[in-house]
């Protein structure tokens, strides 16, 4: 394994426990022609979330929705920091045109959920979270502390599980 090799499997630890500045570090010192790699860029990017830089984050969450436009990664993060930015009804979009891949991802229906339930879409909304709900179960608990999702409260709480 290589340095470079060592210091991105670290950078995704210290993402994974939520330790931002800790991976941006493990990156640094890397060759300049290393930071388009894509798990570097995707790494990069999700620390930018972790620190709500979302300007900078969407920008490179385009970045990876042009390098790899049948990956579903992209996308979600690209409309989830349109969502954080306030621009909610362009994060439809976004994951609206995205690939095909994206529904095949629960992620994707519940994101849908949310930003349609924030743009007072409540049938719509309802109805992504449901999809969401039956491809991944534990969904649910946390659409139960989903700010977003305040003006369904009672909706989800009457539906079973």
């Amino acid at each position: 394994m290589t340095e470079a090799e060592r210091r991105i499997i670290a950078a995704q630890g210290y993402v994974e426990l939520g330790l931002y500045e800790e991976a941006r570090e493990e990156l640094s010192p890397l060759p300049a022609e290393m930071n388009d790699r894509v798990d570097v860029l995707e790494i990069t990017l999700l620390c930018l979330m972790g620190g709500h830089r979302w300007s900078e984050a969407l920008a490179l969450a385009n970045r990876l929705c042009q390098q790899e436009p049948a990956e579903p990664g992209g996308f979600i993060h690209a409309a989830f920091c349109l969502h954080e930015l306030g621009r909610t009804a362009e994060a439809v979009d976004v994951l609206s045109r995205g690939p095909a891949t994206l529904r095949t991802k629960p992620v994707y229906y519940y994101n849908m959920g949310c930003y349609h339930a924030r743009l007072g879409h409540y049938d719509k909304s309802m109805t992504y979270l449901e999809r969401a709900f039956e491809m991944d179960g534990e969904l649910r608990q946390h659409a139960k502390k989903d700010r977003d999702l305040d003006c369904l409260r009672a909706q989800l709480e009457s539906h079973p599980a």
